[in-house]
């Protein structure tokens, strides 16, 4: 594996989207988790959102992973360019004439998928634990780390979707072709949650209406996307505005969408596998 890291790494260092994209996700992760820092106004109110609670322990990993989980994108085209470019310039055809074998390419786009969801991660982790540990009103040593799961369910989020863009790239060969792809999927997923919703909430009113779609399990939930993101649910009503406006918080741990990101997995790499198999490039 360090040999296959070493292949890659030589291979995207003078690559200029590589550095551009690296870069500008580790710059734009640090603003993101420290942006709690900072007032806002909003409709002529200021709003900090340190003092909203969002550096408070436990919940502060909620917040972190979801807020980071926004920037996966760039990190994602880091994915998308090194594989496409792989086809784009020939490099994949020069590489089994040298023999290099289409496992070792899967594995070695892998392990840099692994290494790139790793690395983010134990930033993520270190920054949070700095933020809550400088920040939080609550430093009982219970609640630290009482839901630093979502560490882990950022972990495979990040996972999840870099191999998903890794199938999509090697379906399509085209940067151009993933990034429509993936947003036309995108939008399809957001119209099948979006029906789900309107069916169970026809005849229903009110709160009573929104709270049967907040617990209600769509069939679209499953789909790639919105179980990614269904890992990591957004923490809105977990702020004290959100509260004191009669906002509850309510959460079940998502074993659904965990499931269903681990089979998303295994489907995009065993897919991934079989196109490099069967055609014939």
């Amino acid at each position: 594996m360090n040999r296959l890291l070493k292949i890659e790494w030589l291979k995207n260092y003078n690559y200029a989207p590589f550095k551009v994209f690296t870069v500008l996700y580790f710059l734009i992760l640090g603003v993101l988790l420290f942006i709690g820092l900072v007032d806002f106004n909003l409709f002529g109110k200021e709003i900090n959102l340190k003092e909203q609670g969002i550096y408070n322990f436990p919940e502060i990993w909620n917040f972190t992973t979801w807020i980071v989980g926004l920037l996966k994108i760039f990190l994602g085209c880091i994915i998308i360019f090194s594989i496409c470019q792989e086809f784009s310039n020939r490099m994949f055809k020069q590489n089994l004439i040298d023999g290099f074998s289409r496992k070792e390419f899967i594995i070695s786009k892998l392990s840099t998928i692994i290494l790139f969801s790793l690395i983010s991660t134990f930033l993520v982790f270190l920054i949070t634990l700095y933020l809550g540990k400088t920040y939080s009103e609550n430093q009982d040593a219970a609640a630290v780390f009482k839901e630093v799961f979502f560490i882990g369910n950022y972990f495979l989020k990040l996972f999840t979707f870099f191999s998903f863009l890794m199938f999509l790239s090697i379906l399509l060969r085209k940067s151009i072709f993933v990034f429509l792809s993936f947003f036309v999927v995108w939008f399809l997923e957001g119209i099948a949650k979006g029906a789900e919703s309107f069916f169970v909430m026809r005849g229903l009113k009110g709160k009573e209406a929104m709270l049967e779609v907040t617990n209600h399990t769509f069939i679209s939930d499953f789909l790639p996307l919105n179980s990614m993101s269904k890992l990591i649910e957004a923490p809105f009503t977990r702020t004290k505005l959100a509260q004191q406006i009669g906002l509850q918080y309510h959460f079940q741990y998502p074993t659904e969408s965990l499931v269903a990101c681990l089979v998303w997995c295994v489907i995009f790499i065993g897919g991934s596998y079989f196109i490099l198999k069967k055609r014939d490039w």
